[in-house]
């Protein structure tokens, strides 16, 4: 095999995995949001689940992607981790129908009308139509269909490459000495797994596998261990997905690897130990395209069907893995609270509800409070604390949310309708605090990857600023824990001191960047954090305005707090001047 063969070779592998990831992309584009709803949606039971799992990945000829997928579902809460086993162990399945659409290669090897079914006449005429469409189509999904039909086109033309260029390997000595060294099913695994790890697919792997099998050198003996290392590789991309996951989705990220693992050693086992008693004679049978994409296909179902019953004892396997962190405990301890047989008795259930918002608030003062930190002593572990708060804090007004709007439906007098519909805007409040608590952790991450320094007089505001909003955030935090009326009052006088501050702080950095002392690039980001200060201070007087009409059991102050007469209350205005010169900059 000389240099020219081994271009050629590199050139076809390389034709290959652009082909397919041409083919999987317009196929996510035409069907991928679809996919993604219908296993949101049906992956009810674990037989859905496999059911769904192979149709799917067979659609979008992918399993890792299929298995990436579950793993956001998961980590966002929106599927358990027992639905998501289902889903792997079929997409497992239904990534082996790429095999099975490559043995088309093998077709129309003879002359007559079987050449007119030949690989080349096929992928001229799918190539020829692609084209026509993606060049020509007004619509986007007529587009995207011509993308698939010429990411097909290039990757069986790729296909067609590998297996020219490996034909003088028919003969070659050292060719064959090696392959034969594949019949140690260790070896063979472990390149299985070598070859799939770095060119992060597993139909690509057997795509090639395939094309080695056109040369006659490789015998069952050999192929079928490469299929099961095939099967472990695949889990490589899914495991890189979980980096940063929540415990649910690294749990679900392992079991892909821990059922190709399983399944290597269940069924390789059970295959050689009968081979080692009834000495099968297919062992030495030559290869083909199409009988190794048969014999991936039942390697693959004979695993589902082997660990399809085990779906319990395979989360429980994870779970034990990947245990609970405390602070994810507490949260199922608070979610368990929400007692659906307490919707009945609404007196108890607005009660839970308090304690679970209590909670929810408690996060929301952390991630205030831990960005202003971060701000100020710039942590990635303590940037990754707020954005990691911000996901809990929606799993909380999800949740919360829902509880609260099944409440809704019972019979409920008007003490505790107005109790419910403070609750609702409240858990708004508070996520969207966590919100710009976020946002405000990438303006940092922003102004530590560009290196931003700011001068001395915007760094000396933006410290009075935080301030400020330590002391509105934990005053309003503590108000709404302990219904405390006094305080509460506190909050609006502090909250227009803010608004007034913000203002001064803009003009003041446009006067900077007139004078150099600051960038534009300065002014972006420094007016990003500002603005995001500015909306959980307005926040916060939401949260005291719906503490005071509870209390007080005034309906209206959201409407009256906003008129001019509501500014002349001399304790408002007592308090809004000490602000003033407590903040002042």
């Amino acid at each position: 095999m000389d240099a020219t063969n081994i271009i050629s070779l590199l050139g076809g592998v390389a034709m290959f995995l652009f082909g397919m990831s041409v083919m999987g992309d317009s196929l996510k584009k035409v069907a991928g949001s679809k996919m993604e709803m219908i296993l949101y949606k049906l992956a009810g039971n674990p037989i859905k689940g496999i059911i769904l799992g192979t149709g799917v990945t067979a659609a979008i000829q992918s399993s890792s992607a299929t298995s990436v997928m579950v793993v956001g579902f998961v980590n966002s809460g929106m599927m358990q981790v027992k639905q998501a086993i289902g889903i792997v162990l079929g997409a497992i399945l239904g990534t082996s129908i790429t095999g099975w659409i490559l043995a088309l290669n093998s077709l129309g090897s003879g002359g007559g009308i079987a050449s007119m079914f030949s690989t080349e006449v096929l992928t001229g005429v799918v190539a020829l139509i692609g084209i026509v469409l993606w060049m020509f189509a007004k619509k986007t999904a007529h587009k995207n269909i011509g993308g698939i039909m010429l990411g097909f086109a290039v990757l069986m033309y790729g296909m067609s490459m590998m297996s020219g260029a490996i034909v003088p390997l028919r003969t070659d000595p050292k060719f064959i000495d090696m392959m034969t060294s594949f019949t140690n099913p260790v070896l063979g695994v472990l390149i299985g797994v070598l070859v799939t790890a770095v060119i992060q697919s597993a139909s690509a792997a057997v795509g090639i596998l395939q094309a080695l099998a056109v040369t006659g050198a490789v015998e069952f003996d050999m192929a079928f261990p490469i299929l099961m290392g095939i099967g472990i590789g695949a889990s490589v991309p899914v495991m890189l997905s979980a980096l940063g996951a929540s415990v649910n989705g690294k749990r679900t990220a392992f079991v892909y690897l821990i059922i190709d693992v399983l399944g290597a050693v269940l069924v390789g086992g059970i295959f050689y130990i009968v081979n080692a008693i009834v000495h099968f004679e297919f062992m030495t049978m030559e290869m083909s395209m199409v009988s190794v994409a048969l014999t991936n296909t039942l390697y693959r179902l004979a695993v589902v069907i082997l660990l399809a019953p085990c779906i319990g004892l395979l989360e429980k396997l994870v779970v034990a893995m990947f245990p609970e962190s405390q602070e994810a405990l507490e949260e199922k301890a608070d979610m368990d609270k929400l007692e659906p047989r307490f919707l009945d008795h609404p007196t108890l259930a607005l009660a839970q509800t308090k304690e679970v918002i209590d909670s929810m608030a408690a996060k929301t003062l952390e991630s205030v409070m831990g960005v202003i930190e971060v701000r100020r002593e710039y942590s990635k572990d303590g940037l990754k604390r707020v954005i990691d708060l911000e996901r809990v804090i929606d799993r909380y007004e999800d949740k919360l949310g829902n509880y609260l709007f099944k409440l809704t439906s019972s019979d409920l007098d008007e003490e505790h309708s107005r109790e419910v519909s403070k609750n609702l805007r409240v858990l708004s409040d508070f996520e969207r605090m966590s919100d710009h608590a976020r946002n405000i952790a990438e303006s940092i991450e922003e102004i530590n990857e560009k290196k931003i320094v700011f001068s001395d007089s915007a760094l000396h505001e933006l410290t009075v600023l935080e301030d400020a909003i330590r002391e509105i955030t934990d005053v309003t935090i503590f108000c709404f824990a302990n219904n405390n009326y006094n305080n509460a009052l506190l909050i609006d006088p502090l909250e227009e001191v803010i608004d007034d501050l913000c203002d001064t702080m803009k003009t003041n950095h446009v006067e900077r960047i007139s004078r150099q002392e600051c960038t534009l690039e300065h002014g972006f980001v420094f007016n990003d954090m500002i603005t995001d200060y500015e909306r959980i201070a307005d926040h916060c007087s939401n949260i005291a305005v719906d503490i005071l009409e509870m209390i007080s059991e005034v309906e209206g102050l959201h409407a009256y707090h906003k008129q001019p007469d509501f500014r002349q209350d001399e304790f408002f205005k007592d308090h809004f001047e000490e602000y003033q010169k407590r903040f002042a900059i």
